[in-house]
């Protein structure tokens, strides 16, 4: 019900929310810290684009509308919803093209060399061969999942088997907050 609270609010409000842990596991949200201990839970998707823009950060896709129409076509081919496309690379490399995560994932949508490898990916960096490898395992995961988008979500960030191994979203913090974020993401890409 909080996480429902806070998409809404975000999705109405026009604002970084921040969120703060106390030890006894209360939750804080806000959208002004007066704290150092609040860290960002969900950014507001149209200020990090014009950040982007803006400020031209070395690595950043200065335009993330230059890959639309790769995103387009092959939300068509695979008959995924562009926006859900849009939003898991705005959560997995902020359009960055060469990302490449401390886990080793690489490109517009992180894909694990082995993942890229099984999906026949030729070149990770190549925003074609990412977006399309990408996109073709949303469509895996739908399908294994029978549509279930945060299923297929969280799988997507935390792998199948824990997926599996739990019976739903695991209990891990960073995959629950990754599957909110995506999922307020693609709200505002439609």
């Amino acid at each position: 019900m909080l996480i429902l609270a806070v998409l809404t609010f975000s999705s109405l409000a026009h604002a970084d929310i921040y969120r703060y842990e106390d030890p006894d596991g209360t939750l804080h949200f806000t959208d002004a810290p007066t704290d150092k201990r609040f860290k960002v839970f969900m950014r507001d998707i149209k200020k990090d684009r014009k950040l982007r823009t803006a400020f031209k950060l070395p690595g950043y896709a200065r335009y993330p509308a230059q890959f639309e129409p790769i995103i387009l076509a092959c939300s068509r081919e695979f008959g995924v919803d562009s926006s859900l496309v849009k939003a898991v690379i705005h959560a997995e490399s902020g359009y960055n093209p060469t990302a490449v995560s401390s886990k080793g994932a690489q490109g517009l949508m992180q894909l694990m060399p082995s993942t890229a490898k099984g999906l026949k990916v030729a070149d990770s960096m190549d925003p074609g061969d990412n977006i399309r490898g990408g996109v073709r395992y949303l469509r895996f995961l739908l399908d294994t999942f029978k549509g279930n988008e945060s299923l297929a979500l969280a799988a997507y960030n935390s792998g199948l088997s824990k997926v599996a191994k739990y019976g739903g979203i695991p209990p891990y913090p960073e995959t629950q907050q990754y599957v909110a974020k995506v999922l307020s993401y693609r709200n505002n890409y439609r």
